[in-house]
């Protein structure tokens, strides 16, 4: 173990979870709200808050933490230590000079990293990943997220934006519009956020238990199409189907030798991945072997976990 102590920052639209961490065990956390429609700028003393709050609460001094981590939302340089692209959330996260505020706040050094990389990172040194030299993940939730680590370390560009946005793959033509600007995205097909439009797609004119939902969840669609309403089978089906098609051109393109899911959906991983796993089996052209699909095992802590081996690989 190497006894590195960091405060750590996972970032989503919805609300930031903070923390102190320890290799891999999460000290002391909070989760806070943080509104992505809001600039960043106004969430930065309340995340301050926190993480003085976290440290008094551990007894811990700035000075004993190697770094503060942040995961943030959206395409990030980590070379360069700031936000570069953002997806709706938080739109002036590229003009501000984080690293500048880590220091003044905390005297500590600054590193970022997009979320679902921390993540993965964490899985690859404490979770589900642990051992694998070679490893995508997927996070399925209110959008689609992708990471890739190839050789033990997360695939880098000088743009940042290789093996950071799986879900950007455009898998049906003529498809939906995207956030991202593209049409026809996992993201835009099979994702939280599209659920209800899809479901409607699919009632034919008739009532569905969840027709009069504007907003619902895969746990919702789940239990629907369980008591048999048609059209949320049919969503659900639809949506196995592009997730699966995903996960061969993931694999396709990084030659894994797993893949790791998280993410709110993966609560129903037990009805989700045998059947990402047979499709796979069936269409990922990988001679001689068949690339395991596993769950996340470190649920929503991935992230905050990740930021000791983020530190070390910066050393």
């Amino acid at each position: 173990m190497s006894g590195i102590r960091a405060l750590a920052i996972d970032l989503g639209g919805s609300h930031a979870a903070c923390a102190v961490v320890r290799d891999g065990e999460i000290l002391a956390s909070r989760s806070i709200p943080a509104d992505g429609s809001q600039p960043l700028a106004n969430l930065l003393p309340r995340l301050c808050d926190a993480l003085h709050a976290l440290l008094w609460s551990t007894h811990i001094d700035h000075p004993d933490c190697a770094a503060l981590v942040l995961g943030f939302c959206g395409i990030v340089s980590a070379r360069e230590r700031r936000v570069l692209a953002i997806n709706g959330k938080f739109l002036d996260a590229p003009g501000l000079d984080l690293e500048a505020w880590c220091a003044r706040e905390f005297g500590l050094p600054f590193l970022i990293e997009n979320d679902a990389r921390l993540a993965l990172l964490g899985e690859h040194a404490y979770g589900a990943a642990r051992g694998a030299q070679d490893v995508v993940m997927v996070t399925l939730g209110s959008g689609i997220g992708g990471a890739a680590l190839l050789g033990g370390r997360l695939l880098e560009s000088r743009h940042g934006l290789a093996g950071a946005i799986g879900g950007h793959l455009p898998l049906v033509l003529g498809g939906r519009l995207c956030s991202c600007g593209n049409f026809g995205c996992a993201e835009a097909e099979a994702s939280t956020a599209v659920l209800s439009e899809i479901y409607q797609g699919h009632t034919d004119g008739t009532e569905g238990a969840l027709s009069g939902s504007k907003a619902f969840g895969f746990l919702d669609l789940f239990e629907a199409a369980n008591a048999g309403d048609k059209a949320a089978a049919a969503t659900l089906e639809r949506c196995l189907h592009v997730w699966s098609a995903l996960t061969v051109a993931l694999i396709h393109a990084y030659d894994p030798e797993v893949v790791v899911f998280g993410g709110s959906v993966l609560k129903r991983a037990a009805d989700i991945l045998p059947r990402l796993q047979e499709y796979v089996a069936a269409h990922a052209w990988t001679p001689g072997r068949v690339v395991e699909l596993r769950p996340a095992a470190l649920g929503s802590q991935a992230a905050l976990l990740g930021a000791i081996p983020l530190i070390e690989s910066n050393r």
